[in-house]
């Protein structure tokens, strides 16, 4: 696969992946009640992203390399190959020196022969040795080249995986875990986490194997010329290494915090933005830009703790090797002074002076890529590993829905000691309409989640045609259903796409006929492209009623078996809800379909209204019969009217 098709499959995938993400989950948010004031304080004002304590360090640091080498074991062969590329280069580049040292003996000798009238410089054995030697640093130079390009494959492979497998693991997650958490934060560990671990990968691998055996080969060959000098210069090891523990200690946690930060600012600058119209109209601006500096201060002191802890240690490594040259060098001058070394070996272990100090230094870079690397795939397969929804085999089929709904005794509640729908039983023939009212907290969206499987059930069950609905597969189930609701949702696309994403397979035809019959039609033609205007991804250029007119389309074209309409024509004129509470009495014939209605003058017409106070039905009947009662509905409906009459 080429690189240009790898890039266009991750667009493909991603912007499937995140239409359908989108689109399932576009629904009013309720949430837990532990989580109401956060979640009302993210819903409500710029938001900055997850809220997370004080980090001192990843959790499990060698867990997540752990992790991170079993995700990448699929790559086994070419990593083997970046392995053996990566030691050839660097055996070559290693060998030279020793090779380059016989032509340096030998120009030392011929010299003083010539100097002495003995004998003269032989340029024929040194022109062979300099051959030898370009060859072996031609050849590194073709091993590192290969060595690097496949390490790049594998760690943009690496990144396509797990951009892949979190796009996957949204849909398989529960509703619970985004209501809770800030889209910024999932957004920064597909964009900022990914990235940093794949630039982590494609530094911090070869350069970590290349130090390592360079390491090894540089003290073989030192020891081979010089044991005593090998010893002096070893020295340098320990000290080096007791330094970078100490420094990679102290930096490591203030890493992982900076990757925290910037999922912080990634999750309030979204909400800032998606909200900037509530920010202006509440004069917010001052508000918002000191919460942005508090957190920018958070993620500006731990970026410069990190950085300047981790850039402690070249200064202190560029001092300890400087201090073992000037050691090399004097006694190496001692022993071939004594007759113990040529001058070759001395300027061969000179340059393998430089050579063992480059890799440490190196080293220490490489522990700062690795703990990035560590703190940015810590934070990917934490979300990766949050528990996902369980799906058991399917006893029951979706192809044949009828429409017959039953709540048996339903209990429900977001956590654990806290029940929001209590013992509630209801049942809805095929085709009738249920109208589901109550006031705001009642527990009306929370029997539409139910119903939807977007929770399961505490207690009791809900059946669908006599079979309960957790016996049909999830995605069977949603497809027997359309929905249309109150706080709309359009991709950026063009209309047409818009409406038909409610049925792939439907042709230009039916997508126009279903907009008509949403009283749609005349308004997209009105649009300087008609249906192939583009709209943007906050619906910016068509008003809200013009959007609301669409989702009805899109809802009417996908022709389902059931409905729910959550306040489907909260945002139109009066006028416009009429025409459109035509479309959706005719569309609603013969379906089973479950209205949230604020405004009581549209469901009249219902079969079944469901009054909701605190989760529990309060009442239930027509229209008719429930305003002779004069009970909790008539209350409502004359709440409503009482100034109109």
């Amino acid at each position: 696969m080429s690189k240009k098709q790898a890039q266009e499959k991750t667009q493909t995938n991603s912007q499937v992946q995140t239409n359908a993400q989108a689109f399932t989950q576009n629904e009013p948010v309720n949430p837990t009640p532990d989580a109401q004031n956060q979640f009302t304080q993210n819903r409500r004002r710029p938001h900055h992203g997850p809220m997370r304590g004080p980090v001192e360090k990843p959790k499990d640091f060698w867990g997540t390399l752990k992790k991170l080498v079993k995700f990448m074991s699929r790559y086994k062969a070419m990593l083997i190959l970046v392995f053996l590329f990566a030691i050839a280069s660097t055996l070559f580049v290693i060998v030279g020196p020793r090779v380059l040292s016989q032509a340096t003996t030998d120009m030392f000798e011929g010299i003083v022969a010539k100097v002495q009238g003995t004998g003269g410089i032989d340029y024929n054995a040194i022109a062979h040795t300099l051959q030898i030697t370009l060859v072996l640093y031609v050849a590194s130079a073709m091993c590192s080249f290969g060595q690097f390009w496949i390490m790049s494959s594998v760690s943009q492979r690496t990144c396509y995986e797990m951009r892949k497998q979190i796009d996957q693991k949204i849909n398989r997650m529960p509703m619970g875990y985004f209501e809770s958490h800030s889209t910024g934060d999932v957004l920064s560990r597909i964009t900022n986490d990914v990235d940093t671990l794949g630039q982590s990968l494609n530094q911090g691998v070869t350069q970590l194997i290349t130090s390592l055996v360079t390491i090894v080969g540089v003290l073989v060959m030192m020891f081979s010329i010089s044991w005593v000098l090998a010893l002096i210069t070893f020295i340098v090891l320990p000290v080096s290494a007791a330094l970078l523990s100490v420094v990679v200690k102290h930096s490591q946690g203030y890493f992982k915090q900076q990757q925290d930060q910037l999922g912080a600012i990634d999750g309030q600058v979204e909400q800032t933005f998606a909200g900037h119209t509530e920010v202006k109209a509440f004069c917010q601006e001052d508000r918002v830009i000191n919460e942005f500096s508090q957190t920018n201060d958070k993620l500006f002191e731990s970026a410069w703790k990190s950085q300047f802890i981790s850039g402690l240690m070249m200064p202190i490594m560029n001092l300890i090797s400087n201090l073992a040259y000037i050691v090399v060098a004097v006694v190496g001058s001692l022993l071939a002074v004594r007759g113990q070394m040529t001058v070759g070996d001395i300027q061969a272990f000179i340059q393998y002076v430089r050579y063992f100090t480059q890799p440490i230094q190196q080293l220490t870079q490489v522990a700062n890529v690795l703990q990035m690397m560590a703190a940015a795939a810590e934070r990917v397969f934490e979300f990766l590993d949050q528990p996902e929804v369980k799906e058991l085999p399917a006893k029951a089929s979706a192809k044949n829905i009828q429409g017959n709904v039953k709540f048996d005794h339903v209990s429900f509640g977001y956590t654990k000691g806290t029940t929001i729908i209590h013992d509630f039983s209801a049942e809805a023939k095929e085709g009738q309409t249920v109208a589901i009212v109550g006031p705001t907290g009642a527990g009306k969206t929370t029997l539409v989640k139910l119903l939807m499987r977007f929770y399961d059930v505490d207690s009791g069950a809900i059946y669908l045609d006599g079979a309960d609905i957790r016996d049909y597969k999830r995605s069977d189930l949603r497809s027997a259903i359309a929905m249309v609701l109150q706080d709309t949702w359009l991709f950026h696309g063009t209309i047409r796409e818009n409406i038909r994403y409610g049925n792939l397979n439907a042709t230009d035809e039916e997508v126009e006929e279903a907009a008509k019959e949403a009283h749609a039609h005349h308004f997209i033609s009105a649009q300087p492209d008609g249906y192939d205007c583009v709209v943007d991804e906050n619906a910016d250029n068509i008003s809200q009623g013009e959007r609301q007119l669409i989702t009805i389309a899109r809802a009417i074209l996908a022709n389902r078996q059931m409905l729910i309409l959550d306040e489907a024509t909260s945002s139109v004129d009066t006028r416009t809800e009429q025409l459109i509470q035509n479309a959706m009495d005719a569309l609603m014939k013969g379906r089973t379909s479950f209205v949230i209605a604020h405004r009581l003058s549209t469901i009249k017409n219902a079969d079944l209204i469901l009054c909701i106070d605190h989760g529990d039905i309060v009442e239930q009947g027509t229209h008719e019969e429930l305003l002779k009662r004069g009970g909790f509905y008539a209350k409502l409906y004359n709440s409503q009217f009482v100034h109109a009459q």
